[in-house]
């Protein structure tokens, strides 16, 4: 019956831990290397470094943060440079002369163009707001998941403290059954045992110390395992816990639900994230409404080109006289040769190509508006698409605050069951310890059986089981609520 009491209560203590929102497998094999004492504080450091999750919502943020220096760079001035060179080969028309040519030759062009928009609908402007409100909204998720973290690291340590000191209590209660037993040995080894004394019946209750020894160790073990899956490090065995947390009577000093759920609200991340959610959509939908109205972009730009292609200045060269050939004047009989005077028509060398560059350069400026008129209906359908996101968050961030309010209000009324509780077993252990240390004298001196000592001492050892497990019980709960007044201290 004690075993099943002990467990019934072990397993309370893990259904009364908060109810988080994901489970935290081991991710990337950790590194840190605990001796000695492990704090609080400690583990949840090295969990929060280790966790998966975590660690996933922090990458998510360093993106959501590259997103929004992109939204700001959109407003910068686009500039590009281009520089080319081909071969041109067959029938052309030369650069240089505008006339057809047919040669192989090289030519190249490069050129240096820029654009800005003067005015988009204030698209640029909304988008980056928008993007700023994602960003930080990323923030406050990846706050979230290190408060869950936290508690979840909080609920596991508080539970191996719990045990340790089911440990200890199931070897301190054994201690008097071995005592009681060994003064029956020694009676009935002396012959003065009656045998209606019981024991067989210690012998039987012994038993189930070990038993409940070995139960307590088992669960104890284990849940040193449930931490350390969580600091996602290597299991160390002979790790010891720093035991420093208390129960303190602060039941009266705790503020109304209302008042703790009004702190909250400017507290917890979920809430936050929530809220500036609403806002990113809020300028996502004015984004998506800037696409209606025109736009104005102002452009400009320098280029160049140059080739080695045939052409230039026509020049006629003075070749003086030349003797025709075949073509002769006969006088008297004697043929003499014909002298013409003639010309050699040619180009000049191109020019060198730094002298083209120079020369061909040319500069542009312009202004251009976009009137957009009818393109598919997807600016409609942004704005649409925008609207349903907007009312998403607005839904999602009611919901938020509703189960907030909801989360507070049972935190609160579980801490003050969890405090009463503690108190209520308080008494009880109180009283069952005198009433078992008056049978244990009695039982002592032989004036009663075992059948009256084993029930005392039965619910002496209950009403101390159900007061550790109670007095952990109540210190999450209260930790909690800290959490939610924005004063939680892994103390």
């Amino acid at each position: 019956m004690r075993t099943l009491t002990f467990s019934f209560l072990v397993l309370s203590f893990a259904l009364c831990s908060t109810r988080l929102e994901a489970q935290y497998p081991g991710a990337v094999p950790g590194t840190d290397q605990v001796t000695g004492t492990l704090t609080l504080k400690q583990a949840v450091d090295i969990a929060i470094k280790n966790n998966l999750i975590v660690n996933n919502f922090d990458i998510t943020s360093s993106g959501a943060r590259i997103l929004y220096d992109q939204a700001w760079e959109y407003m910068l001035p686009n500039l590009q440079g281009t520089v080319g060179q081909q071969l041109n080969f067959g029938r052309n028309i030369s650069s240089v002369n505008n006339q057809y040519v047919n040669t192989q030759y090289e030519s190249g062009s490069a050129g240096v163009q820029g654009s800005v928009y003067l005015f988009r609908g204030l698209q640029y402007q909304n988008g980056l707001k928008a993007q700023r409100y994602a960003f930080e909204a990323s923030k406050k998720d990846l706050q979230w998941q290190k408060d869950n973290i936290t508690l979840s690291v909080l609920s596991a340590y508080l539970a191996v403290l719990n045990n340790q000191e089911q440990v200890r209590l199931a070897t301190q209660q054994s201690v008097a059954d071995s005592l009681q037993l060994e003064r029956l040995r020694q009676l009935a080894a002396e012959g003065a045992l009656n045998p209606a004394s019981g024991l067989t019946d210690l012998q039987g209750q012994y038993a189930g110390d070990l038993i409940n020894i070995s139960s307590a160790i088992n669960i104890l073990e284990n849940s040193k395992v449930t931490l350390f899956n969580l600091l996602n490090i290597p299991y160390n065995r002979d790790i010891q816990y720093q035991n420093d947390v208390s129960a303190i009577d602060m039941a009266q000093n705790q503020p109304a639900p209302d008042t703790i759920f009004r702190q909250a609200l400017s507290i917890i991340p979920t809430i936050q994230s929530a809220q500036l959610r609403v806002s990113q959509y809020q300028r996502a939908l004015a984004r998506a409404r800037g696409g209606y109205f025109p736009n104005i972009q102002l452009y400009g730009g320098v280029s160049t080109n140059w080739t080695n292609s045939p052409g230039g200045t026509y020049t006629p060269t003075d070749s003086g006289y030349t003797q025709q050939k075949g073509v002769y004047a006969d006088n008297g009989g004697i043929q003499n040769p014909i002298y013409q005077y003639g010309y050699t028509n040619g180009y000049t060398t191109y020019p060198k190509w730094w002298e083209q560059f120079k020369n061909n350069r040319g500069e542009y400026v312009g202004i251009q508006v976009n009137i957009p008129i009818l393109n598919g209906f997807q600016i409609r359908n942004q704005v649409r698409q925008a609207k349903l996101d907007l009312k998403t968050a607005q839904l999602n961030n009611a919901n938020a605050r509703n189960l907030l309010q909801q989360n507070v209000e049972t935190a609160f009324q579980n801490m003050i069951a969890a405090y009463k509780n503690y108190k209520f077993y308080m008494d009880q252990a109180k009283a069952y310890e005198e009433s078992f240390r008056i049978t244990d004298i009695r039982f002592t001196e032989g004036v009663i059986a075992a059948d009256f000592y084993l029930p005392a001492k039965a619910r002496r050892d209950a009403a101390e089981v159900n007061l550790t497990a109670a007095k952990y019980i109540y210190i999450f709960r209260t930790k909690l609520l800290d959490y939610y007044q924005g004063k939680l201290t892994l103390q």
